[in-house]
């Protein structure tokens, strides 16, 4: 058994016994709670409130030319926050989870959360259609239905949908703490950092937020979906490797040689001839050719056409050669039917 810390890398050999997540009734309250501060900043930009002002504030400050020694750093930084290169990172780790564990949940939920992502987060956003900072018209309004689409920040949701699932994943409540408390890290630095490059006002990063933390929320609703679809996708599998399994063994079924059905009177002929060449084998009659029995050996025996009626043979099992005279007019030692020899 191996005891180094490489032993934690190997594949286990069953599933283990993970405790999934349920919707208990602290997660509801916290689950409606979150939901009423989602609700309270989008009518706060709507009615064009302090929070409107406040984005206006933030961006004519122009932290970017307040702290231009950081723009190099966080123009990286922002990446964390970005679908498709955290969307590999993540996938990337679940992966082995699932192969470790021999289990597709890991890889399922973390495609169930991007898609309600993408789907409650988009809609909002075209819905809004609010412009960002730096194709603003008029100080103080919230250009809101102007064709945009950055409220809320998706940097900011898929952040924390993304670094979050780990720690919704996580088997230990040690890792769950430790897991929390990286993605909360990233996502918030990733917030801040859209505002300071100025693609987001600080109103989006806020509902980007609580919107991430929405679909963390809202997960264990889902999972009973989650199960059902693994369950749908390892049957698929199985019946796809039973039929390579006969793919691969129908060449060799089939290969071999197919018997032929022949009529019972062929058969038995057939089984008399063999055996009267087995008992009696063939000698040179004396004083005639040796080569009468070879010859008589290299021929097959014909099957009896279908018109006539086979005839077995009595005595001897070799067929009478009566027609056939032996040069030299000499008479064989041995009789070649097994009746009477004539005088």
């Amino acid at each position: 058994m191996r005891t180094d810390i490489f032993a934690r890398l190997d594949r286990e050999p069953e599933p283990p016994k993970i405790e999934i997540p349920r919707m208990s009734r602290h997660r509801i309250a916290l689950f409606g709670g979150t939901l009423a501060f989602y609700l309270a900043i989008v009518v706060a930009v709507l009615v064009s409130s302090w929070l409107v002002a406040l984005d206006w504030k933030v961006m004519l400050f122009r932290p970017y030319q307040q702290w231009p020694g950081l723009h190099a750093f966080l123009d990286y930084y922002v990446v964390l926050g970005q679908r498709g290169p955290t969307a590999v990172m993540v996938a990337s780790w679940l992966g082995w989870r699932s192969w470790r564990q021999h289990t597709l949940r890991p890889l399922l939920t973390l495609g169930a959360s991007l898609l309600l992502l993408n789907v409650t987060v988009g809609a909002v956003k075209l819905g809004l259609g609010r412009l960002g900072p730096h194709y603003a018209t008029q100080i103080g309004s919230a250009e809101l239905y102007a064709g945009g689409d950055i409220f809320p920040s998706g940097h900011t949701a898929n952040a924390v949908v993304t670094w979050g699932i780990l720690a919704y994943l996580a088997t230990t409540p040690r890792a769950r703490r430790y897991l929390s408390a990286l993605s909360a890290f990233v996502s918030l630095g990733v917030g801040l950092t859209t505002v300071y490059i100025g693609t987001h006002w600080l109103s989006d990063v806020l509902l980007g937020w609580v919107a991430g933390l929405l679909i963390l929320l809202a997960l264990p609703w889902f999972e009973p979906l989650i199960t059902r679809t693994e369950v749908w996708v390892l049957s698929v599998r199985e019946q796809w490797r039973a039929r390579r399994r006969l793919r691969a063994t129908a060449p060799v079924a089939g290969g071999g040689p197919t018997p032929v059905l022949l009529p019972q009177s062929l058969s038995v002929l057939g089984t008399e001839h063999a055996e009267g060449c087995d008992s009696a084998p063939d000698a040179p009659p004396a004083g005639g050719h040796t080569g009468t029995g070879t010859r008589a050996r290299a021929h097959p025996v014909h099957g009896v056409r279908s018109e006539r009626t086979p005839i077995t043979p009595a005595g001897s099992r070799r067929p009478p050669h009566a027609d056939r005279t032996l040069r030299g007019g000499t008479t064989p030692a041995h009789p070649v039917t097994g009746g009477s020899v004539a005088p």
